[in-house]
């Protein structure tokens, strides 16, 4: 656990620049709903609230709709539309559409497990505010995970995410580069099979963008899966 936590410190050292950027904290809070209609076939629903300004103002919400399928035990495939209202400095509220693909793979060895996602994403923003606002920005991201199964109700983790920029129309200097890191340490608590709860810490970095921004976030999460 020790070495794999270096290597996730080692990768955030190497992988940013010295540009200056700016700070902020903030809360992200989530609450997830899943229900298995097969055993290899799912639906999901999820929302979130998330706060910026080191807590005192508010971020954004979105609403998550999605369908999942499992066939075989380590893949998993999942097509989902998140709805976003995105606050703005001058009080006004931008409304963005996303879909996303993504793909999961999970494997154990012993005590750990490990797992990949990858999520191509699309994005648009405004739709009828500008010519541009029907175009759709297009990301992919990279996502490992690795857990430690204590036996007990409580799991530790690590990841990172590693998001790169395909194309977006409103920012193009990110083009084709890599612009974004996210690492995270958390627990989750499975109360039973029902709920389970989580709690992590996050920071996120940019570069390769004229102003990066480091985040450091507190998250919450309640899951039911009916």
């Amino acid at each position: 656990m020790k070495k794999i936590a270096l290597l996730f410190f080692i990768a955030f050292i190497t992988t940013h620049s010295i540009a200056q950027t700016s700070n902020d904290a903030g809360l992200w809070a989530t609450f997830n709903i899943d229900k298995k209609l097969s055993k290899k076939i799912g639906v999901f629903i999820s929302e979130e609230y998330r706060a910026r300004e080191n807590f005192t103002c508010n971020n954004l919400l979105y609403t998550d709709l999605g369908v999942s399928f499992k066939p075989l035990d380590f893949l998993k495939v999942s097509l989902a539309y998140r709805c976003i209202e995105k606050f703005q400095l001058d009080k006004t509220i931008s409304f963005r559409h996303r879909g996303m693909l993504d793909i999961t793979l999970k494997k154990k060895f012993g005590a750990f497990g490990l797992s990949y996602r990858q999520r191509i994403q699309a994005e648009v923003r405004n739709v009828y505010s500008s010519d541009n606002g029907s175009l759709p920005e297009w990301y992919s991201r990279n996502k490992f995970e690795v857990k430690y199964d204590l036996n007990k109700p409580i799991t530790p983790y690590l990841a990172a995410e590693f998001r790169y920029q395909i194309n977006n129309p409103r920012s193009a200097e990110s083009d084709n580069t890599w612009h974004r890191d996210r690492y995270f340490v958390g627990l989750d608590y499975k109360r039973n099979d029902k709920n389970a709860f989580g709690l992590y810490y996050m920071i996120q970095r940019e570069y390769n963008v004229s102003s990066p921004q480091d985040l450091f976030i507190l998250g919450v999460e309640y899951s039911l899966s009916l």
